[in-house]
Formats: structure tokens, sequence, C-alpha cells
């Protein structure tokens, strides 16, 4: 069958139209115009993922931001939660693991840049959404323009200045962005109050952003001021419902920003007052990708690498030109001075989230793992960062008919063109339902035909035509393209898909996996799909990990996983072979099954929904090494170690996996609640 799309139509490109951009001491700019971002007069597509630096130790920012920017990550966003720098009025705390400027040089060091959300108000699943209790006690509205919300606001965005007024782009550093307040749908008034206060402290970033979502026609902001940013995930863990939501249409291509669906617990319709949020006039780009999903004590999503690939390849072939990921690095939540700092029905909120876990099933865990869809998008993002500056201003061309989320059957696809040149990008993946089949697919981008294709199994790729390689025009590949070393570029086989070649020039060549083609002056390297997943560009090297994953730590090429460990490197003509070895004994661990040694102090947490019986096992290991995992099914676990609590967890189905250096040389217990049939689930 045949696949065509909707007739290409260029839209009018608006520049210096927004109060935004800047220049460093180098005479570097950042600009934005209305289709795309740029970065030194080219249009730039930047890979964002956020990690709360307050919900880690500050002695594992820079490892972790490491292994982000291997991941192809080139700006790292963070919240900054009033609550935890200031919980008593008028003591501040920008120490230790608060410390916002060691952040932000941490993330310099590792090659980051940075957005910092600086509220007041942030959510983030953190106690009064980030605002500290004696705020929330005070006479007057908060979130607005009064007078004395404005006062307080005034100071604590002076407080987070004097961290961070140094790292500036404009002075040399690496804060490129500000976001002010979050999900504040119907106030354009106090988010440009926010900004202009911000702005009259000293704060300056070339690029100021908002959320942009609402439940109706987008949110109301101060037009020109500032970039709404969107996003998209791929459950609602918040909400109200404990049974299986209808297919997300996060799934399928459309060029519509605005997800009704996120904050639909906290978010009112806006009037009907005529406003329309003028998308036109800026590039679409996103905060809150789901990297993961966060659990809630009602529904729990189990969240696999395809989930977010295929979601974030969705909305990049659908037009977005900042790929921002929320969250990208799981977290550890802290316990405050006089109180637990987790959002919780008992704080007015509707959801009960875990006093201390922000795992989040993020692609870098709580605890420094890597899940599969850190591979997966990887693959997206060494794309973007070699190839942005020619998709960027490739605008989003729909298929001649559009498809619905319930719609198992028909070809998902797209393609971002200037017209003549561009890529396909195709999704045979629906969360929580099985695609069928597509054979002999003949994809007309109207300049060129793609060959017949079998699109088969959980597969998502993109597939580029007319595309230049130093001079060769490659009219059409089957297979993704990844990322350029000078004129060698590399290529992912796709499952079930043969990878050919066709040059303008006529030359078909097809290519078996890992193997190189040498034509013109040019080489190209078709990987494996499963080799692709574990390939990392680093300085302009490209690594390829032996089933590990590889980072950069201070220039040396480190391995997340423990242990001996090998990759290869590219060295512009072949890959070379090495192996590191690694001393390393993981720990035993010793489940002994006891009775209750102690009142646990978060209690409550384990009764939620009602008081339920608990079991306890002392836990025991032999050294600091290695992980270890708890099998157990339950409905909330915690852990204590020395009477205190350092780990709790809701049951999703999958295994707890607990570092343990958290236990070793500590007395410890585990105490588990037990599960009842009164939340969603999918195990």
């Amino acid at each position: 069958m045949q696949y065509k799309f909707k007739d290409y139509q260029k839209s009018e490109i608006l520049t210096n139209h927004l109060n935004m951009g800047g220049e460093n001491p180098n005479g570097e700019k950042i600009d934005v115009t209305s289709l795309y971002f740029m970065r030194n007069e080219k249009p730039w597509i930047g890979v964002m993922g956020e990690y709360h630096f307050v919900r880690d130790s500050r002695d594992n920012w820079y490892r972790e931001l490491c292994k982000m920017k291997a991941g192809g990550i080139t700006v790292v966003a963070t919240y900054l939660f009033w609550i935890y720098h200031e919980e008593t009025e008028g003591e501040f705390d920008f120490t230790g693991d608060r410390d916002v400027h060691q952040f932000a040089l941490d993330a310099q060091r590792a090659g980051l840049d940075v957005v910092i959300r600086i509220g007041p108000w942030a959510h983030g699943e953190c106690r009064n959404g980030g605002l500290p209790d004696w705020l929330m006690h005070k006479p007057y509205k908060l979130r607005d323009n009064n007078s004395e919300y404005m006062e307080k606001a005034h100071i604590w965005y002076e407080k987070i200045y004097e961290q961070v007024k140094d790292l500036f782009y404009k002075d040399g550093g690496n804060i490129i962005g500000i976001q002010f307040e979050n999900e504040l749908a119907d106030n354009a008034e106090h988010l440009l109050a926010l900004k202009k206060l911000a702005l009259n402290i000293g704060f300056q970033a070339p690029i100021y952003t908002v959320t942009g979502w609402n439940s109706a026609y987008g949110a109301k902001i101060p037009v020109d001021d500032v970039v709404p940013v969107f996003g998209a995930y791929p459950e609602a863990p918040w909400a109200g419902s404990t049974e299986q939501l209808p297919l997300s249409i996060h799934y399928v291509f459309n060029k519509r920003r605005n997800d009704t669906a996120i904050g639909e617990d906290l978010i009112d319709n806006v009037d009907e007052d005529g406003w329309r949020l003028p998308y036109e006039r800026y590039p679409f780009a996103t905060c809150e990708l789901g990297g993961g999903i966060q659990v809630t004590h009602h529904r729990r999503p189990i969240i696999s690498g395809m989930d977010i690939y295929a979601l974030s390849l969705v909305k990049l072939g659908s037009g977005n030109n900042f790929v921002g990921y929320y969250m990208y690095k799981g977290g550890t939540n802290k316990i405050g001075r006089m109180s637990t700092l987790n959002e919780s029905k008992a704080t007015g909120y509707p959801n009960d989230y875990p006093i201390l876990s922000y795992d989040f099933q993020a692609p870098i865990s709580e605890y420094g793992e890597i899940r599969e869809q850190y591979r997966l998008t990887n693959m997206l993002h060494m794309f973007v960062n070699d190839f942005g500056d020619i998709l960027a201003p490739m605008e989003a061309v729909e298929p001649k008919t559009n498809i619905a989320a319930n719609d198992l059957s028909s070809l998902r696809y797209c393609m971002r063109t200037d017209g003549n040149s561009g890529f396909v990008f195709v999704n045979n993946y629906q969360r929580l339902a099985k695609k069928e089949d597509i054979h002999n697919a003949l994809i007309d981008t109207g300049s060129v035909q793609f060959p017949p294709i079998d699109i088969c199994g959980d597969v998502s790729f993109i597939l580029p035509f007319n595309m230049d390689l130093s001079g060769n025009l490659l009219e059409y590949a089957t297979a993704q393209p990844l990322c350029r070393i000078v004129d060698t570029f590399f290529f992912a086989e796709i499952k079930g898909i043969d990878a050919e070649y066709k040059f303008a020039d006529g030359g078909i060549f097809h290519q078996k996996a890992d193997s190189v083609l040498k034509i013109n002056g040019i080489q190209i390297v078709t990987l494996s799909w499963n080799r692709a997943k574990y390939a990392r560009k680093i300085s302009d090297t490209l690594y390829i990990g032996d089933n590990c994953d590889i980072y950069n730590y201070d220039g040396n090429i480190c391995a997340v996983q423990d242990g001996d460990f090998a990759y290869d490197v590219w060295n512009g003509s072949d890959f070379e072979h090495n192996t590191v070895h690694r001393e390393f004994e993981q720990a035993a661990i010793l489940f002994e099954s006891t009775h209750e040694p102690f009142v646990p102090p978060y209690a409550d947490e384990l009764n939620l929904g009602g008081e339920r019986k608990r079991t306890w096992k002392k836990i025991t290991v032999s050294n600091h090494s290695g992980f270890i995992e708890i099998q157990d099914k339950y409905d909330v676990a915690q852990i204590y170690a020395d009477g205190e609590i350092i780990a709790d967890n809701f049951y999703y189905g999958k295994p707890w996996r607990i570092p343990a250096k958290l236990l070793y040389g500590k007395i410890c217990y585990l105490v588990m609640s037990k599960m009842r049939d009164d939340f969603y689930r999918e195990f």
C-alpha cells in the first residue's frame, strides 16, 4: 500500500520578535525564532533532562551528570524547591546537597548547560508544590501579584540570585534558561510580574520559559516575553481512576502541542474569554516528555523503554524542536526538620507519593542504574545533536489521513521536510496495545519514494531522504541515521528491514549490520540495533559498550555496571576492542524474618488506604558493593538503618533494587505492609 502526506506549506519564520536571546563573552549567541532555536547563527535543538540536585547527594552530582552527557543530554533542568531552602522563615540553606551553585559548576564541568526552574511554585510532587509551610499559613493569596506575596517572592528570588549570579550565559556561565512558576494556566499578569522581578534583581538568560499546557486553549502567558514549553507522558498516575486509561494519543503523530492531561488534577478550565495561545510565534518546545513516570499509591504503571522512546520519536516527528524530559535522573526526597517533603493527600493534594523515593522509573534510576529508555532515546539524541541544524528548520507534515489512538491497524507516520529533503518518522508501537504489522508499505514523500518495507512488531524509526552526506546526495536509506564523525556516517539497522542506501547517482547498496561502506570519499557504518543502543558519542569519538553503558568521567571511560567491562572505539576506519578490569565482589545478603523491633516512625505510609498487616525482616549485607534485590510483593515497603528511614517503595511489579552501601555496617530492617486490590496495576 502507498502512503502519502498532506501538502507541504512553508511557514513564515519570525525573527527578533521575542524578548529573548543573548550573547556570552566569547561572542557566541543563542536566539529564538518562531520555528526553532538558534545557536551561533545555526538552528539548534537542545536535549534537556531534568535532575533535581536536592533529591541526590552532592557526592553523586558530577558522576550522574556525566552519565546524562553520555546519554546525549546537552542541557540539565532543575527545580529550586523553596521549602528545601527556607523551611523556617528567614533561615536560608544553600549548603551541602542544597548548593545550586556547585551543581551548576558540576554541570559545566560535565559539558552541560543549565535551565533553572525558580518557581516560586514548582510542583514536582514536592510538599505544597515546593512552597514552605510557613508561607502556606499567610493570610494573603499565593501565586498572585498582591504586594505581600510578591515581597516574599522577591526575597526568594534574591536568595537564588546570590547563589548563581556569576553563572549566567552572559557572564560565560552555563545557565541559558529560566522557567518562571509552573502549571499556572490562567494568570499571564503574574507570570510577567515574576519575569520583571527576576530581571530587576539581575537574572538574565537567553531563554525564558513557562509551562504552556492547560485544559482548554493553552495557558495564558505574557506573549513574546516567554516561550511556552509542553509535555507528554506515557501514563497519568495522577488520574483519579484505578482502571486502565484510554490508549494514549502520544503514540500517534499530530502537531498539537498542548497536552490537556498534564496537571488535570490541579488545573481548572480557563474562562471562555476568547484566549488562544499564539503557537505560531514560538518553536515547539518540551520540558516534560516523560522520561518515565512516578507511581502514586492508587496508580502504579510499569514503564518500558519503548514507552519513552516511541513517545519521544513521535513528538520529534510532529515538530518538537527542543527535547526536554521529566525526569531523566530519578532521586530521593529528603525529610525536613518539621515534616516529610513529599506530596500527599495529607498536604491537601489528590495523590499520595512515597515519602522518599522519587525514582520516576527514569532513564537513570534513583540510585544511578540505567534503564532501557536511556539507551533507546540516546539514538534519537545523537541524531538530533549531529543533524539538528538541518532538522530544526524542517516542518512537520502529517499523513493524508489522521490516525486515532485506538486505530491499531493503520500505519502511523509523519515527516519533517523543507519541501525536498527530510526525514520520515514511523511508529508501530502503542503502549498497552498490540499494533498490527504492516507489509509492503510504500512511503512516498512527494520527492522520493522508498522501496516497499515490512513494519513488524514494536518498532519506531527514522528514515532520511535527499540527505546530503558530505556532497553525496543520499536519495533514501532504509536505516536510521545516528551520528557522524567527520565524513563517516553511522546508521542503525531497523529490526526486520534490510539496510538499503540509494544515492542520486543511481548507486544502490545493501549493507549487513556492523559493516562499513566506502563510497566517494565517505564511509557509511551500519550498526545492529542492539549495538546502536550501546553507542555513545563522547568528545567527537564513537564508543560502543559491550552490553554495558559507558560514559566519560574526567577523561576516563567508565561503565555504569560494576566489575569488568569492554567496549569498542571507532578509529576512523574500524572499531578497536578494549577491556577494563575492575575489582568487584557483589555483596551477599541475608534476610531474617523477625517480630516488629520497633514501631515504625512513618507507619502512616504503611497504612495508606487503611491499616494493614506488617511483615518485618532483618537485613544483613556482607560488604558495600553492588545492589541487593527485594523480590517480595507488598503494598508499601520501608527500610530502616540504625533506626532511621533510608528508603521506601510502592510495589508496582518490579523487584526493588537498593545499593548495598546504604545498608552495610548498619542494623537494618525491612518492613512491608500487606497488598490489597485497591490500586491500578499492570502486573
